[in-house]
């Protein structure tokens, strides 16, 4: 299964896209949200994957696309309500990923109290980079995440900032839906998220690590 099935491709198999909300405090400042004494989640489909090469599409119901720079987490194998102390075995790697979202969708899913489907879970709405094993990464709450666009820094931030751990995403998923291999945890984002628009170029990083590129595009359909 192993060959057919490799962790470096994981985003042609992987079955589910975990998201968490409002994971950095300057984060949840510059959108004048409350902190909350749990994760917010909320999914993505399989078909949000954009590996590198192919564009990021700008939907046609919005007006305010923007990036969200994060940190994703592979899972290496199936993991049920694991705790928090053995968590971090279940990971394979790691990848940077953004999550793109029709800010102005999402601004009328708050008010209406409605799910944010529509603006976070739409075709190529995660980008991602180059799956990165986890002894290339041995404290993944040490690292850097940068973004620009077009040539301008947009964000940065540190993973050491993170208000709930990576194993305790991991535990607290994990209790609520079973994660399978393949399936990703994006982490949440710092600081820093802003528009894009047709014709732009995204490029981010964890510095040290891995890096990618993309251009903004409108979809054919």
């Amino acid at each position: 299964m192993a060959a057919t099935r490799p962790l470096s491709r994981f985003w042609e198999w992987g079955k589910n896209i975990v998201c968490v909300g409002r994971n950095y405090a300057d984060h949840v400042r510059e959108m004048q949200s409350a902190a909350l004494s749990e994760p917010v989640l909320f999914l993505k489909p399989s078909t949000a994957y954009a590996p590198e090469g192919s564009p990021v599409l700008v939907p046609a119901y919005t007006c305010n696309l923007h990036h969200e720079l994060e940190l994703a987490v592979v899972m290496g194998k199936r993991c049920c309500a694991v705790p928090e102390a053995a968590a971090m075995g279940y990971v394979a790697g790691y990848a940077l990923c953004l999550d793109m979202t029709a800010r102005d969708v999402q601004d009328e899913c708050k008010k209406k109290g409605l799910p944010w489907t529509l603006a976070k879970s739409f075709t190529a709405s995660c980008p991602v980079s180059a799956f990165v094993p986890k002894e290339k990464i041995p404290d993944p709450h040490n690292l850097k995440l940068w973004l620009k666009v077009n040539g301008e820094l947009r964000q940065e931030g540190e993973t050491s900032s993170m208000i709930f751990s990576i194993p305790y995403i991991i535990s607290y998923v994990s209790k609520i839906m079973t994660l399978e291999e393949g399936d990703v945890i994006l982490t949440g984002t710092p600081k820093g998220v802003g528009p894009v628009k047709e014709n732009d170029e995204i490029q981010a990083g964890i510095h040290g690590v891995v890096s990618m590129r993309f251009k903004v595009e409108k979809p054919e359909y």
